[in-house]
């Protein structure tokens, strides 16, 4: 096959599972961001049932030249995709194999061998589905009695990506508020306070980096560009009596310019682990 006919070929990820398969899923989307190529597409096969469906997905990524990426816990499936992988040439990645593998010689721990294990109904479940909720209903300073219950409070101008941290903090099961500071506002003695002790994180962007994102979402609400909201003056101001609040109640300041959601994610659980620790060893 030449160089040209080998670029017109679809670029398909496969993904197996006999669970749901959102992890071989995360993975591979994980892999796919570090390249700057648009046309990969993903297929989920998920949950699969019995071997037969494993030559079938085989045979079509040898016609396509693509590649598959697995979570097959069940023994039978995961030796068949093996084979058949092996026999026909096609490239699988066990997404959950290695890891397990270290588990077991670390630990000399064995497998329950069980698909959808990550998602099975347990406490975790429901405690991330109540932080979703409570990340909503507490979401932009809607109800200050929030401060009170949250685990983590985001501070922060508009736009600096309180919400959506919220939210993915969330899905982790962090019950996560977050409060708009405005400078004709005065901050609400919940959160000077704090006597929840949650961890309080301020949130901070470059002045021309946020007006451009509030100029975006004004083209996308139809509204004139020429207001206070996008003015590079008002945006410092704002940014600075932010920062001022933020240093009245000593609270550490992420600044997300340059950064996506699951860094700051990243750091702010790092973060909680670290208070925990703290708390622990008093």
């Amino acid at each position: 096959m030449t160089d040209t006919e080998n670029e017109k070929r679809p670029r398909i990820i496969y993904i197996c599972s006999d669970g749901i398969g959102e992890t071989a899923e995360a993975v591979a989307k994980a892999a796919v961001r570090q390249f700057d190529d648009r046309t990969v597409r993903l297929k989920r096969f998920a949950p699969i049932k019995d071997e037969e469906e494993i030559v079938r997905i085989v045979d079509e990524a040898a016609r396509t030249g693509g590649f598959i990426a697995f979570t097959l816990v069940q023994p039978e499936l995961h030796e068949m995709m093996f084979e058949e992988a092996g026999r026909r040439g096609v490239r699988a990645v066990d997404v959950l194999g290695p890891m397990m593998q270290a588990y077991i010689d670390t630990f000399n721990g064995m497998p329950r061998s069980e698909p959808g294990l990550l998602h099975t109904l347990d406490e975790d479940y429901f405690r991330r589905i109540e932080a979703v909720e409570f990340a909503i209903q507490f979401d932009d300073g809607k109800d200050l009695s929030g401060l009170l219950q949250a685990e983590v409070i985001l501070i922060g101008v508009s736009r600096t990506s309180k919400t959506p941290l919220s939210v993915f903090l969330a899905h982790k099961g962090i019950r996560t508020a977050n409060l708009p500071l405005v400078p004709e506002v005065k901050p609400p003695a919940e959160l000077i306070e704090n006597p929840a002790g949650a961890l309080i994180v301020g949130l901070t962007m470059e002045p021309e980096r946020l007006a451009s994102i509030r100029g975006e979402r004004l083209r996308e609400l139809g509204l004139p560009g020429g207001v206070s909201y996008v003015s590079i003056e008002r945006i410092r101001d704002e940014l600075a009596y932010a920062r001022s609040i933020m240093d009245e109640i000593h609270c550490p300041v992420i600044d997300v310019t340059h950064r996506s959601i699951e860094e700051a994610a990243a750091i702010i659980v790092r973060m909680m682990h670290e208070a925990q620790e703290k708390r622990q060893n008093r």
